[in-house]
């Protein structure tokens, strides 16, 4: 018996797409997760530069999207036109589930649709170094405009 292709012609013209580019873990032990909590406080651990010299800092808890996460992480490199070196701090590794509209209620929890990170106050988010100060503070001041949480620039000191 032939074995069939499943639109072969198609398998062709799809984009190269790289894995490490995209922010959210390849495996999970459980695919959904409860909602939880996001806590108002700030913990200690990620509040400090580690690795650069400038970074930006959230300023308030809340949830980031991968998606956020990325376009952040696109303008911050955009603007440093390959100098310089960034570094993520978070990772959206909690699922996020949805179902699709005008379905009834009950039959279980929906699909996974995309991931969050879980952001706490005076949390590090991104870090930078090897350029000047003017060009970190007009690259955060760019990327500071893609998440949905306010945030603000710090300096190594």
């Amino acid at each position: 018996m032939k074995k069939r292709t499943f639109f072969p012609e198609l398998k062709r013209n799809l984009p190269n797409l790289k894995r490490g580019d995209v922010l959210y873990p390849k495996r999970t032990k459980y695919s959904k997760n409860r909602k939880g909590r996001c806590s108002r406080g700030c913990k200690p651990d990620g509040t400090q530069l580690g690795f650069g010299r400038y970074g930006t800092k959230s300023c308030k808890a809340g949830r980031l999207s991968y998606r956020a996460i990325e376009a952040a992480r696109r303008a911050i490199i955009g603007q440093f036109r390959r100098n310089g070196k960034i570094w993520v701090r978070v990772l959206a590794d909690l699922p996020i589930t949805g179902k699709p509209t005008e379905i009834r209620m009950g039959r279980g929890k929906g699909n996974p649709t995309g991931w969050i990170a879980r952001v706490s106050t005076g949390q590090i988010l991104f870090e930078m170094d090897g350029v000047s100060l003017s060009n970190a503070r007009q690259a955060t001041t760019l990327a500071a405009h893609k998440p949905c949480s306010s945030t603000k620039f710090v300096q190594w000191s």
